[in-house]
């Protein structure tokens, strides 16, 4: 009986919240980078790490709302310094980069050079991300308002056209283990999806008759991704965060197609 109390004790002793995995919650567009990451990082430190991955913005109202997220990994600024502003999360740290590409269904016609006009054209389907839910909606109309500077009007017609179909409220789940950009070209939802190029990258891995049209210069947009550890984590999530950013951290999101910064 003494023996059975001794370890009851022992086990009350430690915090069962020390043993569990480091909460990160990330954008969807850095699921297989970031799990990745974790693995890496518990092969280091021993201590896991549970990974929750979907529309950054949505991430970002379900934080607020009380989720018990430790680290948050968002495919823009603005949703993490939303966070920090109100108390919640420690500053903001810039940890990769990533930009616009298009992917095109198998067997279009369009180029760098025709993009913009491939996608004014009625007959072909323009797909995006949800602005404000998914950050990667937000860069797709920032490409829309360069195109209406270029030549006014025509922001507000791809404005009008595109097809919010993934990163929403009420967008149906993603897949499971499939990219859902690639899915919605391949089954004919939008001839040109505007997307992150590492997603691009990633669908057309998985369906090589898919396409990929860089974006030119002249609409570029790129993506600044914000790392933030919330107040009252535990040691190990700042461990986690450093280590997101430290070379192997670095080393991995740029074998996933990601632009690093390093350590600053």
């Amino acid at each position: 009986m003494r023996a059975a109390a001794l370890a009851l004790a022992a086990l009350i002793a430690v915090p069962a919240s020390a043993q569990d995995p480091v909460r990160l919650y990330a954008a969807g567009s850095l699921r297989a980078a970031l799990t990745e990451v974790g693995q890496a990082f518990q092969q280091r430190t021993g201590v896991a790490v549970a990974g929750t991955f979907g529309p950054s913005g949505l991430l970002r109202k379900r934080i607020a709302e009380g989720e018990p997220a430790e680290v948050f990994g968002s495919a823009n600024m603005a949703h993490p310094e939303a966070l920090a502003k109100a108390g919640k999360a420690e500053p903001v740290r810039l940890f990769a980069r990533n930009r616009l590409c298009a992917l095109t269904a198998p067997g279009l016609a369009v180029t760098t050079d025709t993009l913009l006009e491939r996608m004014l054209d009625p007959a072909v389907k323009l797909g995006t991300s949800t602005p404000k839910a998914d950050p990667s909606g937000d860069y797709a109309f920032q490409l829309f308002d360069k195109a209406d500077a270029l030549r006014p009007g025509t922001g507000k017609t791809l404005s009008a056209k595109a097809l919010q179909l993934t990163g929403g409220p009420n967008s149906p789940p993603p897949p499971k283990d499939r990219s859902v950009y690639g899915m919605h070209v391949a089954r004919g939802d939008a001839d040109i999806l505007l997307t992150y190029c590492t997603n691009a990258l990633a669908a057309k891995n998985e369906n090589a008759a898919l396409g990929i049209v860089q974006v030119p210069a002249s609409l570029a947009v790129g993506a600044d991704y914000g790392l933030t550890v919330m107040k009252g984590a535990r040691s190990a999530a700042r461990d986690l965060a450093h280590f997101v950013l430290s070379k192997p951290g670095q080393e991995i999101l740029a074998r996933h197609g990601f632009a690093t910064v390093g350590i600053p």
